[in-house]
């Protein structure tokens, strides 16, 4: 295999000569051989890093400390990448040690490598344009590492909202479709007072909306970049004007809305931003976890569990026992759910780990946000998908458990007492008939006065004009 030869503090190296990373790529390679998982596999995060990269040389042009065919050469490399191109040279490991420095040096190799292909030079003869001196230049790992992953998690929040919405909406499909279906309510999974199918599923479409409202709050927060504080916050090694200057250009290129931080110092080394988001996705992940909890009850059967509705058969349940379907999309989305809520504790503890003027361990955070943004996405999207538009209502079974419940006798309270409905809940429960047939035959109430107060529709909307 040809090679060619790179040098860096540590010596010289040879480098396969078709690759466009470098000498500080390979060695960050052989260091980190952790996950598996390179930082070519979250494109997110690529297309972010390319966008800083041209925003700074469009910036450093302006300032007059890059030249026309630097300028050039280098927004035309991170314009392929950002359109997709070259995402299988990002190889370095996500997990690594270097407070990002790897993934910051493997984009600056990149970018560099293919802008002297763009000027007719071969990759790694840096006099011409160098990963450093020119696609670096105003840059430190650590305002260009921060900074990119909060524009990756701003673009995969965006992904996640999408999907979201989508729960949401079959959510509400099926609100709208079971409005009229009575069934029995349930608490501490005990049988509780009527309410309709629809609005059990009606509260699924609230809760994915707040939790869309809260992630959109959070996002929010992802705007606010370091990109100009260099190594600590200084601004060391940069234009005056280029924190301000690069902002607006990284913004134009993004269509985001980015302010430079207030206090860089203070910005560098804080990582609250993320703990903030991980909490939001951590939400979304506990909410989405308990209605899957609900959905696995409410279809436990088919014939010895609740089985008030049916979920979509997706694929034999069972190696050994014919005719068996499990509630599989609810136990993948469940499991996402415990992953997200793990992934919250590792961007806590790697938050808190930070020392003095940096945080050396945001690979280990973004790599934990990164799956659960990524996870929770694909798990709404199956979830609606697969499931959630198939569900069906067994009305015959709804209907058999509202007729058979104790719990209307609290309908009755304003209308016989307290007393007397437990009196009648109580022989329902020890005899196994209903309470209708009991009010009737003491004497409680009429047919006619029994049949409006038990009326499906005041029962389970009682405030209703």
């Amino acid at each position: 295999m040809a090679t060619r030869i790179e040098h860096d503090l540590l010596g010289d190296r040879e480098v396969p000569a078709d690759v466009y990373w470098g000498v500080h790529t390979l060695r960050a390679v052989e260091n980190f051989p952790i996950s598996g998982v390179s930082i070519g596999q979250y494109a997110s995060l690529i297309e972010a890093l390319a966008a800083i990269k041209q925003a700074a040389a469009l910036a450093n042009g302006e300032l007059g400390l890059l030249d026309v065919a630097h300028v050039d050469a280098i927004a035309r490399a991170c314009q392929e990448v950002r359109a997709g191109a070259l995402h299988d040279q990002f190889v370095v490991d996500v997990i690594q040690g270097g407070a990002g420095t790897s993934t910051n040096m493997n984009a600056n190799e990149v970018i560099a490598n293919r802008a002297l292909e763009l000027m007719g030079h071969a990759k790694g003869d840096y006099r011409h344009l160098h990963p450093n001196e020119h696609v670096n230049l105003g840059q430190s790992t650590n305002d260009v590492y921060p900074t990119a992953l909060k524009l990756a998690a701003w673009f995969d929040a965006q992904a996640l909202l999408v999907a979201m919405a989508e729960l949401r909406d079959a959510f509400a499909a099926k609100r709208d479709e079971f409005a009229d279906i009575l069934k029995v309510g349930r608490t501490q999974l005990q049988d509780a007072v009527p309410m309709t199918l629809g609005q059990e599923f009606g509260t699924y479409a609230v809760m994915m909306e707040e939790d869309m409202l809260r992630l959109r709050e959070a996002m929010a927060f992802l705007r606010e970049i370091n990109l100009g504080a260099t190594a600590i916050g200084t601004g060391i090694n940069s234009h005056p004007r280029y924190a301000a200057l690069v902002c607006r250009k990284l913004s134009d290129l993004t269509g985001i809305d980015l302010l430079t931080a207030p206090d860089l110092i203070e910005s560098t080394q804080d990582c609250g931003v993320f703990v903030h988001l991980s909490g939001a996705l951590k939400r979304v992940a506990v909410k989405l976890g308990k209605v899957c909890n609900d959905l696995r009850l409410l279809s436990s059967g088919p014939r010895a569990g609740l089985g008030e509705i049916s979920l979509p058969a997706q694929q034999a349940g069972s190696s050994i026992m014919p005719g068996k379907v499990n509630p599989v999309i609810p136990e993948v989305v469940n499991q996402i759910a415990f992953e997200v809520i793990g992934n919250d504790l590792t961007v806590t503890l790697a938050a808190q780990a930070g020392q003095l003027q940096l945080n050396a361990f945001e690979p280990i955070l973004a790599l934990s946000l990164f799956r659960s943004l990524s996870h929770l996405r694909r798990g709404c999207e199956t979830l609606a998908r697969n499931c959630v538009v198939g569900i069906t209502a067994n009305t015959d079974r709804l209907r058999e458990q509202v007729e058979r419940s104790i719990g209307i006798a609290t309908a009755l309270n304003p209308h016989i007492g307290y007393v007397a409905a437990t009196e009648v809940a109580m022989e329902a429960q020890a005899t196994g008939g209903s309470v209708s047939e009991i009010v009737l035959r003491r004497g409680l109430l009429s047919q006619q006065a029994l049949d409006d107060i038990l009326r499906p529709e005041k029962l389970a909307r009682p405030h209703a004009g």
